[in-house]
């Protein structure tokens, strides 16, 4: 089952009478449990791709489909609840809340589902434990290192049970061996739980994790090799 496909898509962007074709095109299905490296130089498309694929942005021409439905034209308020319960994101900046715990910044999106706090409560200590920060669950952010934030992130992202995660750079701010864990644990729990990841990336570390390897360059597909590993 493909959990999304983006079909004919393109997007353009207009500053003053500068127009810029940052897709031009683009043909992509992604199945369920990939583990998917987007990968190209900067002005390829990938970040673009990506946020059409978490319906961040809208094409401006073709398509998109998230576990089979079209979503294309959804408003932003339907895109925002459908973000909210089937896509996780990772972000380069880690982009935790800097005066809430672990365990309050994996909690907040279950919050927002309207989770019940005792399965809130067991899903976040669940995390935790995948993650294996326990015994962090109570500092912020500014009390844990870039590679335990970004295992935050990899919690929260994958605490409201997600059919999708999208991560855009997700070792561009940690170093080699902070990089190489947060990878393997992605990687694991891509196995353990089946969750899909895609990932925008330039890093050799993190396209030498992917099974596929999708390659754009000036706004289109240039390759596409799957079943790497």
């Amino acid at each position: 089952m493909e959990v999304s496909k983006v079909i004919n898509a393109t997007r353009d962007f207009k500053i003053g009478e500068v127009e810029t074709h940052a897709l031009r095109g683009v043909n992509l299905g992604i199945e369920n449990g990939e583990f998917t490296a987007l990968v190209g130089p900067s002005g390829s498309g990938k970040t673009t791709l990506l946020q059409l694929i978490g319906l961040l942005d809208q094409p401006t021409t073709g398509n998109v489909f998230i576990n089979g439905k079209d979503v294309t034209h959804l408003n932003r308020d339907q895109r925002a609840d459908l973000r909210r319960g089937a896509i996780g994101f990772i972000f380069q900046f880690f982009a935790l809340i800097p005066t809430l715990t672990a365990y309050e910044n994996i909690e907040m999106p279950l919050l927002l589902n309207g989770v019940k706090s005792e399965e809130r409560r067991t899903r976040v200590n669940e995390m935790l434990e995948a993650v294996g920060l326990t015994d962090r669950a109570h500092h912020r952010p500014d009390q844990l290192s870039g590679g335990q934030q970004q295992r935050v992130s990899v919690a929260r992202a994958l605490g409201i049970r997600p059919s999708l995660i999208l991560a855009d750079e997700p070792t561009a701010n940690l170093d080699t061996e902070n990089g190489k864990q947060v990878m393997e644990l992605m990687q694991r729990l891509n196995k353990e739980t089946g969750t899909t990841f895609v990932f925008a990336t330039h890093d050799p570390r993190v396209i030498n994790f992917a099974k596929r390897v999708v390659t754009l360059r000036d706004g289109l597909v240039v390759e596409n090799n799957g079943n790497k590993k």
